[in-house]
């Protein structure tokens, strides 16, 4: 359940039954004071308002944050049924929230009124304006469908400031998500965490789709309700299946995370994830699609090399890594989990890899599926 503690960084599992004893046995583990924050990844199978009940009267002094998940990155690699949390301390973090409630009412014209918000709120806590020293992680409700207008505002209120985070889950149902501030979970809600450190840190993300040579154009979709009803003046469902070889078997969650589908953006592809089709063969995506959109069949690569690479070069760069805090797709993970589920597992574990698998993980200003996002924290203090 306890894992050791480097450079301010204490990592906790439980998998207790309830609510109120997961609560009681983080908090038997934990330090009384001395945190600036405890993160927390909470499985679906928690009563979410219990949860966040009980911690808050556990931790009096302490702010809890975190999100709900569609699976966990713990103590042994990738788990389920469990709470991930991750105690920062004082010496080495500070750490100041900005909460954004609302957000199915959230529009584009928000973007002064949210960014002047969270500048006041950072400034008056000690930031700096180039973001020195300082990272931001924002956790939000993953059924809202506004994260790239919030992703937006944020990342004009921070400017060059390095930020990365995920979408709450909820399991694979796709019904309603939570998110933890203030004591209470919430939902159409998100919390922006600014995390000040001593400590080296480098933000990251790793996407393990290969570009094929199928491309498909969306011809009828609504966005507001991220659905593609048309694919190259063909029903959609049918005309996915086709381009991306599935014959015959049922399109649900684990043939569209085995099948996935870039958009090019500059150089980069980036994945866009499918959640679920509908009887009439309209397809429901993760993140923003647009009539027009060009989509390219993928192929998934094997993530273990790429992943284990990418550590290596963070390694190189930042030294030796306390712990990465990983948002990773539930996607990626199902696509994979049958072929490399203990490799995956393995590499996590040697690493010290904490987090959970999302609906969504954020970049920059980008909102992304199909990767392993997050950011590596080194142990040794700047001087």
């Amino acid at each position: 359940m306890l894992d050791r503690c480097l450079s301010g960084v204490l990592a906790v599992e439980t998998k207790a039954s309830t609510a109120a004893a997961a609560a009681a046995e983080l908090a038997s583990v934990l330090p009384a004071s001395g945190l600036a924050a405890v993160l927390v990844f909470v499985s679906p199978c928690y009563d979410p308002q219990r949860f966040a009940a009980e911690m808050t009267a556990r931790f009096t002094g302490t702010p809890v944050f975190g999100c709900t998940t569609a699976g966990e990155i713990a103590l042994n690699g990738w788990d389920e049924n469990s709470v991930v949390a991750l105690a920062f301390s004082a010496a080495d973090f500070e750490v100041t929230a900005h909460s954004i409630s609302g957000l199915s009412n959230f529009r584009i014209e928000d973007h002064r009124t949210i960014g002047a918000e969270i500048r006041q709120g950072f400034f008056r806590h000690g930031g700096n304006a180039d973001g020195e020293r300082c990272f931001g992680l924002l956790l939000i409700d993953g059924m809202c469908q506004r994260e790239e207008v919030v992703l937006a505002a944020i990342h004009a209120a921070l400017g060059p400031m390095p930020l990365v985070g995920g979408s709450a889950a909820d399991g694979l149902r796709f019904e309603r998500s939570w998110v933890y501030f203030g004591g209470r979970a919430h939902t159409d809600a998100a919390v922006l965490l600014v995390f000040k450190t001593s400590l080296p840190f480098l933000i990251f993300s790793c996407d393990t789709c290969e570009p094929c040579t199928e491309k498909m154009v969306v011809t009828e979709a609504d966005p507001d309700r991220r659905t593609v009803s048309e694919l190259n003046a063909e029903p959609a469902a049918a005309e996915y299946s086709r381009m991306a070889g599935i014959a015959g078997g049922e399109l649900d969650v684990t043939a569209f995370a085995s099948h996935p589908v870039l958009v090019r953006i500059g150089d980069t592809y980036y994945t866009r994830s499918i959640r679920r089709v509908d009887a009439d063969g309209t397809l429901h995506f993760a993140s923003a699609i647009d009539k027009g959109l060009v989509f390219t069949v993928a192929t998934l690569r094997d993530p273990v090399h790429p992943t284990s690479d990418l550590f290596a070069q963070i390694q190189e760069e930042i030294g030796e890594v306390s712990l990465y805090i990983g948002f990773e797709s539930v996607q990626r993970r199902m696509g994979v989990e049958h072929q490399c589920d203990r490799d995956m597992s393995e590499l996590y574990r040697a690493h010290r890899v904490f987090g959970c698998n999302t609906y969504g993980e954020l970049y920059g200003p980008m909102h992304i599926n199909g990767t392993l996002t997050g950011v590596a924290i080194g142990s040794t203090r700047a001087t």
